[in-house]
């Protein structure tokens, strides 16, 4: 945990004091997220999470990286009886950034792709481990060179459905 604290003071103060230009994203460009999300199980349970992803600038539409949350969650008819419980999905994501295409705004980056990779859980029901395979879909804002928000929506297998943070770019 200290490690990530650190990381992430050490991604802020580069982020706050770089001379890099505004721009959308391309090749080479290496981004880092971190934020928080919500969602559970649907109509019979919610929660929410914790976690990040990185990115890296392959081609000036496409990046490739992985990602990883803590989901905190309760299960249970309507909450009732519910108990609570920690899913960890890790996935392998692609990334196709499409708005440069149309935008004439050099500060937001739109992005959308696919994600597969596994679900860590423990709980009553189910021990083990099963697969995270879904969309993303997603937007940047950049107000300084290297350091934004972000906001991203998700649907498929043990995806988080909705996550806001920061980004970082290198």
């Amino acid at each position: 945990m200290k490690n990530f604290l650190l990381m992430l003071m050490v991604a802020t103060i580069l982020g706050l004091t770089s001379n890099k230009a505004l721009a959308q994203f391309e090749k080479g460009d290496k981004i880092v997220n971190v934020g928080i999300g919500g969602g559970g199980y649907g109509f019979y349970g919610s929660g929410f999470a914790v976690g990040g992803s990185v990115e890296f600038g392959i081609h000036d539409f496409i990046s490739v990286g992985a990602q990883a949350d803590i989901k905190f969650y309760n299960y249970g008819y309507l909450n009732f009886g519910s108990k609570n419980y920690v899913a960890l999905p890790i996935a392998a994501r692609g990334s196709y950034h499409y708005g440069k295409h149309f935008l004439p705004m050099d500060n937001l980056d739109l992005y959308a792709g696919p994600a597969l990779g596994l679900n860590i859980d423990g709980n009553e029901y189910y021990n083990g481990t099963n697969v995270v395979i879904g969309a993303f879909a997603g937007a940047r804002y950049y107000f300084k060179p290297t350091m934004g928000a972000f906001l991203e929506l998700a649907g498929g297998s043990n995806m988080i459905p909705a996550k806001v943070g920061l980004s970082f770019k290198f």
